[in-house]
């Protein structure tokens, strides 16, 4: 396994569509995700997208811990185990979208408020070939529509209505303190 190289936000494999992946279950694509997984795990981060290891596949890798579903969604939440989501589809079930803060692993340093579909159904294939479909919402949802904007060529600053949201993670604390306070 091998922590791969991160592209940041201006590199061109960011900014055109991926490829769909031919053959989920060929020995290279595991060997792929083992990889991006362990990078991820370095980085650290919730979710990683094959463009954003130079490899343009429409691959995706994402996991939710309960601490960080329940931090943003309450108490209820549940977290979402790691998850390997091949040539995925996004649906949204209703026209309702929800503001948050989104951090990415190939814009380092800033975050933005972004606004987002509330609840979605995505599908796709596991590694073992097999369709993967769910119904998420809240954070699980966020974090599925942050990763495939990835296979479209997007970033999460695109998707921002309000640039004055965009800021570096070190004065988001400051920012949400002085709402607190209002």
């Amino acid at each position: 396994m091998a922590i791969l190289k991160i592209a940041k936000m201006g590199h061109p494999v960011l900014l055109a569509p991926a490829a769909p992946v031919a053959d989920p279950t060929a020995p290279e694509v595991a060997a792929l995700v083992r990889d991006m997984i362990e990078t991820m795990e370095d980085a650290p981060g919730t979710g990683l997208a094959a463009p954003q290891v130079h490899v343009p596949l429409r691959l995706v890798i994402f996991k939710v811990g309960r601490q960080r579903a329940r931090s943003e969604d309450g108490e209820a939440a549940e977290g979402v185990p790691l998850t390997v989501l091949i040539n995925p589809e996004v649906e949204p079930l209703s026209d309702e979208t929800v503001l948050g803060w989104e951090a990415c692993l190939s814009v380092p340093g800033l975050a933005g408020e972004v606004p987002r579909w509330k609840r979605i159904r995505y599908r796709g294939l596991g590694l073992d070939g097999q369709p993967v479909e769910r119904e998420a919402e809240g954070f699980h949802a966020r974090v599925v529509q942050h990763e495939c904007d990835h296979l479209d060529g997007r970033l999460y600053p695109t998707r921002m209505a309000d640039m004055t949201r965009l800021m570096f993670t070190s004065e988001i604390r400051h920012h949400t303190q002085a709402a607190a306070e209002d």
